[in-house]
């Protein structure tokens, strides 16, 4: 694909979005990293390059096979249901929903066969599909795979909107539990940006350069010799957010192998 930009001088990643509008910035970022794209022939590998009027950009682009979501017959662990809501506890080691690596298996495989073709759930209503590839129908907050918990499943359009409403004003509240590693003296709040780790693309870290505001209150609510268990409520849903902001102290959380100790030594 090729073109010749014209405008004031922009993000290279920022310039290809806004070209072509099946292209997010973070899959422009991407492509480019991947070392398809360039500038006056030029190979340009870094997203935030800035390109100017009149120069020429061209790369590779191979369209996104769309996920789609398969109903799967999978037990799922009902606490409350309706005609508007799902209210689940998801299992430790269960994916959300389906992305690039994790097609099947999810619980959005297993709530699609559960709802099944008679309920008044319709694939028009409670869809999401973002760019990344992930497919969410009815899904308004996730928790991470290793991660058990209760999930709120939207079955109508209705639902799904008063839902998110509700956690964009924050009259919804999500609270978790957390084994940490050392003796937590005292309740607090953890106030650190959080984005991509700049080391380690697979991961996320605090106050690191695009950062996004997050918030975790924590209360004590037992403390051990060597741990405490925490009572953590969100301001905000960052993905890895209690993992990240709990290292982000000294105080990792016990069996976390992505942000956790390395020599872990409970049983």
């Amino acid at each position: 694909m090729k073109f010749k930009y014209s405008g004031q001088s922009i993000r290279l990643d920022t310039a290809i979005s806004n070209e072509y509008k099946d292209i997010s910035r973070s899959f422009a970022s991407e492509i480019i990293k991947s070392k398809e794209v360039y500038v006056d022939g030029i190979l340009i590998t870094k997203p935030s390059f800035l390109v100017c009027d009149g120069e020429e950009i061209s790369f590779t682009y191979i369209p996104r096979e769309p996920l789609s979501a398969k109903p799967e017959e999978i037990k799922l662990d009902i606490v409350y249901e309706d005609d508007e809501l799902l209210v689940i506890n998801k299992p430790r080691g269960m994916v959300v929903h389906p992305a690039v690596g994790n097609a099947s298996g999810t619980l959005v495989n297993a709530v699609l066969y559960h709802i099944g073709e008679g309920s008044n759930f319709s694939p028009l209503e409670g869809w999401t599909a973002k760019q990344d590839g992930a497919v969410r129908p009815g899904i308004v907050h996730r928790i991470d795979k290793d991660t058990t918990g209760l999930l709120v499943i939207a079955k109508t359009e209705k639902a799904l909107m008063s839902l998110q409403k509700q956690i964009q004003e924050r009259t919804m509240h999500r609270t978790y539990y957390a084994l940490v590693h050392g003796v937590v003296s005292s309740n607090g709040t953890i106030d650190k940006p959080i984005g991509r780790s700049m080391a380690d693309r697979k991961k996320k870290a605090v106050d690191v350069k695009n950062a996004k505001p997050a918030i975790t209150h924590y209360e004590v609510a037992e403390s051990f010799s060597d741990y405490t268990l925490l009572k953590c409520k969100l301001d905000t849903g960052r993905t890895h957010q209690i993992r990240v902001h709990m290292q982000s102290i000294s105080h990792p959380i016990v069996g976390d192998k992505t942000y956790g100790s390395k020599k872990e030594k409970f049983k």
